[in-house]
Protein backbone atom coordinates (compact mmCIF):
# COMPACT_ATOMS: atom_id res chain seq x y z
CA UNK A 1 0.00 0.00 0.00
CA UNK A 2 1.47 3.40 -0.97
CA UNK A 3 1.93 6.29 1.43
CA UNK A 4 -1.07 8.26 0.16
CA UNK A 5 -3.43 5.32 0.79
CA UNK A 6 -2.30 5.14 4.43
CA UNK A 7 -3.52 8.65 5.17
CA UNK A 8 -6.99 9.64 6.32
CA UNK A 9 -8.79 12.67 4.93
CA UNK A 10 -12.04 14.49 5.60
CA UNK A 11 -13.89 16.49 2.97
CA UNK A 12 -16.41 18.89 4.54
CA UNK A 13 -19.10 20.73 2.59
CA UNK A 14 -21.51 23.35 3.93
CA UNK A 15 -25.00 22.53 2.66
CA UNK A 16 -26.53 25.20 0.39
CA UNK A 17 -24.05 27.64 1.91
CA UNK A 18 -25.27 31.01 0.62
CA UNK A 19 -28.93 30.14 1.19
CA UNK A 20 -28.23 28.73 4.65
CA UNK A 21 -26.34 31.86 5.73
CA UNK A 22 -29.28 34.00 4.59
CA UNK A 23 -31.72 31.79 6.51
CA UNK A 24 -29.69 32.04 9.72
CA UNK A 25 -29.51 35.83 9.38
CA UNK A 26 -33.32 35.90 9.14
CA UNK A 27 -33.81 33.59 12.12
CA UNK A 28 -35.08 30.79 9.87
CA UNK A 29 -34.20 27.10 9.93
CA UNK A 30 -31.93 26.56 6.90
CA UNK A 31 -33.23 23.00 6.48
CA UNK A 32 -36.93 23.89 6.33
CA UNK A 33 -37.14 27.46 5.02
CA UNK A 34 -37.75 28.00 1.32
CA UNK A 35 -35.22 30.56 0.12
CA UNK A 36 -33.17 31.29 -2.98
CA UNK A 37 -30.22 33.64 -3.37
CA UNK A 38 -30.63 35.63 -6.58
CA UNK A 39 -30.52 39.17 -7.97
CA UNK A 40 -34.20 40.26 -7.82
CA UNK A 41 -33.67 43.19 -10.20
CA UNK A 42 -32.61 40.80 -12.97
CA UNK A 43 -36.16 39.51 -13.33
CA UNK A 44 -37.41 35.96 -13.65
CA UNK A 45 -34.40 35.04 -15.74
CA UNK A 46 -32.05 35.66 -12.80
CA UNK A 47 -29.74 32.77 -11.94
CA UNK A 48 -30.16 31.32 -8.44
CA UNK A 49 -26.76 31.23 -6.76
CA UNK A 50 -28.10 28.93 -4.07
CA UNK A 51 -31.32 27.10 -3.25
CA UNK A 52 -32.23 26.03 0.29
CA UNK A 53 -32.51 22.28 1.06
CA UNK A 54 -36.30 22.54 1.46
CA UNK A 55 -36.66 23.79 -2.12
CA UNK A 56 -34.26 21.12 -3.38
CA UNK A 57 -36.44 18.53 -1.65
CA UNK A 58 -39.43 20.00 -3.53
CA UNK A 59 -37.62 19.32 -6.83
CA UNK A 60 -35.97 22.70 -7.51
CA UNK A 61 -32.49 22.28 -9.08
CA UNK A 62 -29.48 23.74 -7.29
CA UNK A 63 -28.54 26.09 -10.15
CA UNK A 64 -31.72 27.23 -11.85
CA UNK A 65 -33.40 30.36 -13.14
CA UNK A 66 -36.20 32.00 -11.14
CA UNK A 67 -38.72 31.11 -13.84
CA UNK A 68 -37.86 27.40 -13.43
CA UNK A 69 -39.22 27.36 -9.86
CA UNK A 70 -42.86 26.10 -9.91
CA UNK A 71 -45.35 28.92 -9.40
CA UNK A 72 -47.18 26.98 -6.67
CA UNK A 73 -44.11 27.11 -4.40
CA UNK A 74 -43.78 30.12 -2.10
CA UNK A 75 -40.23 31.22 -1.29
CA UNK A 76 -38.05 34.14 -0.23
CA UNK A 77 -35.65 35.79 -2.70
CA UNK A 78 -32.51 36.99 -0.89
CA UNK A 79 -30.14 39.35 -2.78
CA UNK A 80 -26.53 38.08 -2.73
CA UNK A 81 -24.24 39.36 0.01
CA UNK A 82 -20.85 38.06 -1.09
CA UNK A 83 -18.86 39.90 1.58
CA UNK A 84 -20.98 38.19 4.27
CA UNK A 85 -20.43 34.75 2.72
CA UNK A 86 -16.68 35.32 2.50
CA UNK A 87 -16.43 36.46 6.12
CA UNK A 88 -18.53 33.47 7.28
CA UNK A 89 -16.32 31.10 5.30
CA UNK A 90 -13.23 32.68 6.90
CA UNK A 91 -14.77 32.22 10.35
CA UNK A 92 -15.42 28.54 9.61
CA UNK A 93 -11.80 28.18 8.50
CA UNK A 94 -10.83 29.59 11.90
CA UNK A 95 -12.95 26.84 13.44
CA UNK A 96 -10.98 24.21 11.49
CA UNK A 97 -7.81 25.74 12.93
CA UNK A 98 -9.00 24.76 16.41
CA UNK A 99 -8.52 21.15 15.35
CA UNK A 100 -5.72 21.15 12.73
CA UNK A 101 -2.68 23.14 11.66
CA UNK A 102 -2.95 25.27 8.46
CA UNK A 103 -0.66 22.92 6.52
CA UNK A 104 -3.22 20.12 6.96
CA UNK A 105 -6.15 22.16 5.58
CA UNK A 106 -6.83 22.77 1.88
CA UNK A 107 -9.67 25.17 1.04
CA UNK A 108 -11.25 23.72 -2.09
CA UNK A 109 -13.96 26.38 -2.45
CA UNK A 110 -15.80 28.95 -0.35
CA UNK A 111 -17.96 26.19 1.18
CA UNK A 112 -15.74 23.11 0.98
CA UNK A 113 -12.41 22.02 2.45
CA UNK A 114 -10.13 18.97 2.69
CA UNK A 115 -8.58 18.10 6.05
CA UNK A 116 -5.68 15.68 6.52
CA UNK A 117 -6.51 14.23 9.95
CA UNK A 118 -3.97 11.39 9.91
CA UNK A 119 -1.73 12.88 12.60
CA UNK A 120 -4.57 14.03 14.86
CA UNK A 121 -6.61 10.89 15.49
CA UNK A 122 -4.31 9.57 18.22
CA UNK A 123 -4.14 13.03 19.79
CA UNK A 124 -7.93 13.28 20.04
CA UNK A 125 -8.52 9.57 20.61
CA UNK A 126 -11.11 9.54 17.82
CA UNK A 127 -11.66 7.81 14.50
CA UNK A 128 -11.82 9.89 11.32
CA UNK A 129 -15.63 9.64 11.30
CA UNK A 130 -15.86 10.62 14.97
CA UNK A 131 -13.61 13.64 14.44
CA UNK A 132 -15.69 14.59 11.40
CA UNK A 133 -18.87 14.35 13.47
CA UNK A 134 -17.38 16.55 16.18
CA UNK A 135 -16.42 19.23 13.63
CA UNK A 136 -19.89 19.12 12.03
CA UNK A 137 -21.51 19.53 15.45
CA UNK A 138 -19.19 22.44 16.23
CA UNK A 139 -20.10 24.17 12.94
CA UNK A 140 -23.81 23.80 13.66
CA UNK A 141 -23.51 24.98 17.26
CA UNK A 142 -21.37 28.00 16.34
CA UNK A 143 -22.94 29.14 13.05
CA UNK A 144 -26.31 27.36 12.83
CA UNK A 145 -25.19 25.81 9.55
CA UNK A 146 -25.55 22.16 8.51
CA UNK A 147 -22.55 20.46 6.89
CA UNK A 148 -21.76 17.03 5.46
CA UNK A 149 -18.50 15.13 5.74
CA UNK A 150 -16.86 12.41 3.69
CA UNK A 151 -13.93 10.43 5.08
CA UNK A 152 -11.51 8.49 2.90
CA UNK A 153 -8.09 6.91 2.70
CA UNK A 154 -7.20 9.36 -0.09
CA UNK A 155 -8.47 12.73 -1.29
CA UNK A 156 -10.58 11.25 -4.10
CA UNK A 157 -12.36 8.79 -1.83
CA UNK A 158 -13.08 11.51 0.73
CA UNK A 159 -14.62 13.67 -2.00
CA UNK A 160 -16.69 10.82 -3.45
CA UNK A 161 -17.83 9.74 0.02
CA UNK A 162 -19.05 13.31 0.54
CA UNK A 163 -20.73 13.86 -2.84
CA UNK A 164 -22.44 10.51 -3.34
CA UNK A 165 -22.95 9.09 0.14
CA UNK A 166 -22.68 11.67 2.95
CA UNK A 167 -24.92 14.35 1.41
CA UNK A 168 -27.75 11.82 1.36
CA UNK A 169 -27.05 10.21 4.74
CA UNK A 170 -29.26 11.09 7.71
CA UNK A 171 -26.23 12.02 9.86
CA UNK A 172 -24.33 13.72 7.00
CA UNK A 173 -21.40 11.32 7.32
CA UNK A 174 -19.89 8.60 5.12
CA UNK A 175 -16.51 6.95 4.68
CA UNK A 176 -14.76 4.93 1.98
CA UNK A 177 -11.61 2.94 1.44
CA UNK A 178 -10.63 1.34 -1.88
CA UNK A 179 -12.36 -1.96 -1.13
CA UNK A 180 -15.60 -0.37 0.04
CA UNK A 181 -15.55 1.98 -2.95
CA UNK A 182 -15.46 -0.94 -5.39
CA UNK A 183 -18.12 -2.79 -3.43
CA UNK A 184 -20.58 0.12 -3.18
CA UNK A 185 -19.91 2.27 -6.23
CA UNK A 186 -18.59 0.17 -9.10
CA UNK A 187 -22.14 -0.25 -10.38
CA UNK A 188 -23.35 3.23 -9.40
CA UNK A 189 -24.95 5.55 -11.99
CA UNK A 190 -24.74 8.23 -13.24
CA UNK A 191 -21.02 8.68 -13.70
CA UNK A 192 -21.40 12.46 -13.62
CA UNK A 193 -21.91 12.21 -9.84
CA UNK A 194 -18.22 11.31 -9.56
CA UNK A 195 -15.59 14.01 -9.10
CA UNK A 196 -14.28 15.49 -12.39
CA UNK A 197 -16.59 13.58 -14.73
CA UNK A 198 -18.76 16.01 -16.67
CA UNK A 199 -21.18 15.56 -19.59
CA UNK A 200 -18.39 15.66 -22.18
CA UNK A 201 -16.35 12.96 -20.45
CA UNK A 202 -19.55 10.93 -19.98
CA UNK A 203 -20.27 11.00 -23.73
CA UNK A 204 -16.75 9.89 -24.63
CA UNK A 205 -16.84 7.08 -22.09
CA UNK A 206 -20.21 5.96 -23.45
CA UNK A 207 -18.61 5.65 -26.89
CA UNK A 208 -16.35 3.00 -25.29
CA UNK A 209 -19.42 1.28 -23.79
CA UNK A 210 -18.36 2.48 -20.32
CA UNK A 211 -21.32 3.37 -18.11
CA UNK A 212 -20.05 2.60 -14.58
CA UNK A 213 -16.77 2.80 -12.70
CA UNK A 214 -16.62 -0.99 -12.83
CA UNK A 215 -16.80 -0.85 -16.64
CA UNK A 216 -14.03 1.74 -16.65
CA UNK A 217 -11.80 -0.25 -14.28
CA UNK A 218 -11.87 -3.26 -16.61
CA UNK A 219 -11.44 -1.34 -19.86
CA UNK A 220 -8.33 -1.88 -21.96
CA UNK A 221 -6.08 1.02 -20.90
CA UNK A 222 -4.76 1.49 -24.47
CA UNK A 223 -8.29 2.27 -25.70
CA UNK A 224 -8.65 4.81 -22.90
CA UNK A 225 -5.34 6.51 -23.74
CA UNK A 226 -6.26 6.59 -27.41
CA UNK A 227 -9.38 8.63 -26.63
CA UNK A 228 -8.34 10.69 -23.57
CA UNK A 229 -4.56 11.02 -23.80
CA UNK A 230 -2.88 11.80 -20.48
CA UNK A 231 -6.27 12.12 -18.77
CA UNK A 232 -6.62 8.35 -19.06
CA UNK A 233 -4.21 7.95 -16.15
CA UNK A 234 -6.33 9.70 -13.54
CA UNK A 235 -9.53 8.21 -14.97
CA UNK A 236 -8.19 4.69 -14.44
CA UNK A 237 -6.85 5.57 -10.99
CA UNK A 238 -10.25 6.90 -9.95
CA UNK A 239 -12.03 3.87 -11.38
CA UNK A 240 -10.07 1.75 -8.90
CA UNK A 241 -10.46 4.28 -6.06
CA UNK A 242 -6.84 5.37 -6.18
CA UNK A 243 -5.43 8.89 -5.86
CA UNK A 244 -1.63 9.30 -5.68
CA UNK A 245 -1.64 13.03 -4.89
CA UNK A 246 -1.58 13.98 -1.21
CA UNK A 247 -2.69 17.18 0.46
CA UNK A 248 0.91 18.06 1.34
CA UNK A 249 1.83 17.84 -2.36
CA UNK A 250 -1.04 20.18 -3.23
CA UNK A 251 0.15 22.68 -0.62
CA UNK A 252 3.72 22.50 -1.94
CA UNK A 253 2.74 22.91 -5.60
CA UNK A 254 3.91 26.06 -7.36
CA UNK A 255 2.72 26.68 -10.94
CA UNK A 256 5.35 27.25 -13.64
CA UNK A 257 3.40 30.23 -14.99
CA UNK A 258 0.55 32.43 -13.83
CA UNK A 259 -2.20 34.44 -15.46
CA UNK A 260 -4.69 37.12 -14.55
CA UNK A 261 -8.17 36.93 -16.01
CA UNK A 262 -11.39 38.93 -16.11
CA UNK A 263 -14.71 37.71 -17.53
CA UNK A 264 -18.13 39.30 -17.91
CA UNK A 265 -21.51 37.87 -18.86
CA UNK A 266 -23.45 40.83 -20.25
CA UNK A 267 -27.06 41.32 -19.19
CA UNK A 268 -28.19 42.29 -22.71
CA UNK A 269 -26.94 42.17 -26.28
CA UNK A 270 -23.99 44.52 -26.73
CA UNK A 271 -22.93 46.08 -30.01
CA UNK A 272 -19.39 45.90 -31.39
CA UNK A 273 -18.54 49.39 -30.06
CA UNK A 274 -20.08 48.69 -26.66
CA UNK A 275 -18.12 45.43 -26.45
CA UNK A 276 -14.88 47.32 -27.09
CA UNK A 277 -15.76 49.63 -24.19
CA UNK A 278 -16.21 46.63 -21.88
CA UNK A 279 -12.92 45.10 -23.06
CA UNK A 280 -11.11 48.37 -22.29
CA UNK A 281 -12.65 48.52 -18.82
CA UNK A 282 -11.49 44.95 -18.17
CA UNK A 283 -7.98 45.92 -19.34
CA UNK A 284 -7.93 48.85 -16.88
CA UNK A 285 -8.87 46.49 -14.06
CA UNK A 286 -6.21 43.92 -14.94
CA UNK A 287 -3.49 46.56 -15.35
CA UNK A 288 -4.22 47.88 -11.86
CA UNK A 289 -3.92 44.33 -10.54
CA UNK A 290 -0.53 44.03 -12.24
CA UNK A 291 0.62 47.23 -10.58
CA UNK A 292 -0.74 46.20 -7.20
CA UNK A 293 1.11 42.87 -7.24
CA UNK A 294 4.32 44.06 -8.92
CA UNK A 295 3.81 41.75 -11.89
CA UNK A 296 4.25 42.04 -15.66
CA UNK A 297 2.93 40.19 -18.71
CA UNK A 298 4.00 39.60 -22.31
CA UNK A 299 0.77 38.13 -23.72
CA UNK A 300 -2.98 38.79 -23.70
CA UNK A 301 -5.84 36.61 -24.92
CA UNK A 302 -9.37 37.72 -25.76
CA UNK A 303 -12.37 35.41 -26.07
CA UNK A 304 -15.81 36.65 -27.17
CA UNK A 305 -19.14 34.76 -27.15
CA UNK A 306 -22.05 36.01 -29.19
CA UNK A 307 -25.77 36.25 -28.47
CA UNK A 308 -27.88 33.10 -28.80
CA UNK A 309 -24.95 31.23 -30.37
CA UNK A 310 -25.64 32.82 -33.75
CA UNK A 311 -22.00 32.13 -34.58
CA UNK A 312 -19.10 30.38 -32.84
CA UNK A 313 -16.98 32.26 -30.29
CA UNK A 314 -14.04 34.22 -31.62
CA UNK A 315 -10.87 35.76 -30.27
CA UNK A 316 -7.14 35.38 -30.32
CA UNK A 317 -3.82 36.10 -28.61
CA UNK A 318 -1.53 39.11 -28.91
CA UNK A 319 2.13 38.69 -27.96
CA UNK A 320 3.73 41.86 -26.64
CA UNK A 321 7.23 42.93 -27.63
CA UNK A 322 8.47 42.53 -24.05
CA UNK A 323 7.23 42.08 -20.50
CA UNK A 324 5.37 45.14 -19.25
CA UNK A 325 2.66 46.42 -16.94
CA UNK A 326 2.06 49.54 -19.03
CA UNK A 327 -1.68 50.27 -19.42
CA UNK A 328 -0.97 52.17 -22.65
CA UNK A 329 0.89 49.27 -24.26
CA UNK A 330 -1.54 46.60 -23.10
CA UNK A 331 -4.61 48.63 -24.10
CA UNK A 332 -3.19 49.39 -27.56
CA UNK A 333 -2.61 45.68 -28.16
CA UNK A 334 -6.08 44.84 -26.81
CA UNK A 335 -7.75 47.29 -29.20
CA UNK A 336 -5.82 45.90 -32.18
CA UNK A 337 -6.71 42.33 -31.19
CA UNK A 338 -10.37 43.24 -30.69
CA UNK A 339 -10.63 44.94 -34.10
CA UNK A 340 -8.96 41.98 -35.77
CA UNK A 341 -10.91 39.13 -34.17
CA UNK A 342 -14.38 40.29 -33.07
CA UNK A 343 -17.18 40.06 -35.63
CA UNK A 344 -19.02 43.26 -36.49
CA UNK A 345 -22.79 43.33 -36.68
CA UNK A 346 -23.24 40.38 -34.29
CA UNK A 347 -24.43 41.09 -30.71
CA UNK A 348 -22.05 40.13 -27.90
CA UNK A 349 -22.99 38.46 -24.61
CA UNK A 350 -19.72 37.39 -22.93
CA UNK A 351 -16.08 38.54 -22.94
CA UNK A 352 -13.03 37.00 -21.29
CA UNK A 353 -9.64 38.72 -21.17
CA UNK A 354 -6.54 36.92 -19.90
CA UNK A 355 -3.04 38.24 -19.29
CA UNK A 356 -0.67 35.26 -19.62
CA UNK A 357 2.93 34.53 -18.55
CA UNK A 358 2.45 36.85 -15.58
CA UNK A 359 5.66 37.10 -13.58
CA UNK A 360 7.58 39.26 -11.12
CA UNK A 361 10.96 38.03 -12.33
CA UNK A 362 11.12 39.62 -15.79
CA UNK A 363 12.75 42.94 -16.57
CA UNK A 364 10.90 45.54 -18.60
CA UNK A 365 12.63 46.57 -21.80
CA UNK A 366 12.11 50.23 -22.59
CA UNK A 367 11.24 51.22 -26.14
CA UNK A 368 13.57 53.49 -28.12
CA UNK A 369 10.47 55.38 -29.25
CA UNK A 370 9.09 56.02 -25.75
CA UNK A 371 10.97 58.49 -23.51
CA UNK A 372 11.80 56.95 -20.09
CA UNK A 373 10.24 59.99 -18.42
CA UNK A 374 6.87 59.19 -20.00
CA UNK A 375 7.00 55.60 -18.76
CA UNK A 376 7.99 56.80 -15.29
CA UNK A 377 5.00 59.21 -15.19
CA UNK A 378 2.72 56.35 -16.22
CA UNK A 379 3.99 54.18 -13.37
CA UNK A 380 3.55 56.99 -10.84
CA UNK A 381 0.02 57.64 -12.14
CA UNK A 382 -0.93 53.95 -11.79
CA UNK A 383 0.41 53.84 -8.23
CA UNK A 384 -1.49 57.01 -7.34
CA UNK A 385 -4.75 55.70 -8.83
CA UNK A 386 -4.31 52.45 -6.93
CA UNK A 387 -3.66 54.26 -3.65
CA UNK A 388 -6.75 56.46 -4.04
CA UNK A 389 -8.99 53.50 -4.85
CA UNK A 390 -7.70 51.53 -1.87
CA UNK A 391 -8.24 54.45 0.50
CA UNK A 392 -11.53 55.83 -0.76
CA UNK A 393 -13.13 52.98 -2.71
CA UNK A 394 -12.86 51.69 -6.24
CA UNK A 395 -15.34 54.23 -7.56
CA UNK A 396 -13.49 57.20 -6.06
CA UNK A 397 -11.63 57.64 -9.34
CA UNK A 398 -13.07 56.68 -12.74
CA UNK A 399 -12.22 57.16 -16.39
CA UNK A 400 -14.63 59.19 -18.49
CA UNK A 401 -15.64 56.11 -20.46
CA UNK A 402 -16.75 54.43 -17.24
CA UNK A 403 -19.64 56.93 -17.14
CA UNK A 404 -21.03 55.92 -20.53
CA UNK A 405 -24.45 54.15 -20.49
CA UNK A 406 -23.03 50.79 -21.64
CA UNK A 407 -20.15 50.80 -19.13
CA UNK A 408 -20.19 48.31 -16.26
CA UNK A 409 -17.08 49.24 -14.25
CA UNK A 410 -18.95 51.27 -11.62
CA UNK A 411 -21.39 48.43 -10.91
CA UNK A 412 -18.68 45.77 -10.92
CA UNK A 413 -16.58 47.81 -8.49
CA UNK A 414 -19.39 47.30 -5.98
CA UNK A 415 -19.55 43.55 -6.58
CA UNK A 416 -17.58 40.45 -5.64
CA UNK A 417 -17.39 37.75 -8.28
CA UNK A 418 -19.97 39.58 -10.37
CA UNK A 419 -22.56 39.65 -7.56
CA UNK A 420 -23.58 42.15 -4.90
CA UNK A 421 -21.13 42.46 -2.05
CA UNK A 422 -23.99 43.27 0.36
CA UNK A 423 -22.12 46.19 1.92
CA UNK A 424 -23.46 49.18 0.01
Amino acid sequence: MNASAQRLYLCIDLKSFYASVECVCRGLDPMTARLVVAEPDRGRGALCLAVSPALKKAGVPSRCRIYEIPDELSYIIAPPRMALYISTSAAIYSLYLRYLAPEDIHVYSIDEAFLDVTSYLTLYGLSARELGQQILSDIHATFGLTAACGAGTNLYLAKVALDILAKHASNGLASLDEGLYRQLLWNYCPLTDFWRIGPGTLRRLASLNVHTMGDLAHLDITRLYRLFGVEAGWLMDHAWGREPVTLSQIKAYRPHSRCLSSSQVLLRDYSWDEGLLIAQEMTDELCLRLTDTGLMTDSLTLRVHYSRDVCPPSGGTANLDSFTDSPDVITQNLVCLYKKTVRRGVPLRRLTLTLSHVTADACEQYSLFTPPQKRHREKVLQQTVLQIKKQYGKNALLRGRDLLPAATARQRNEQIGGHRNGIS
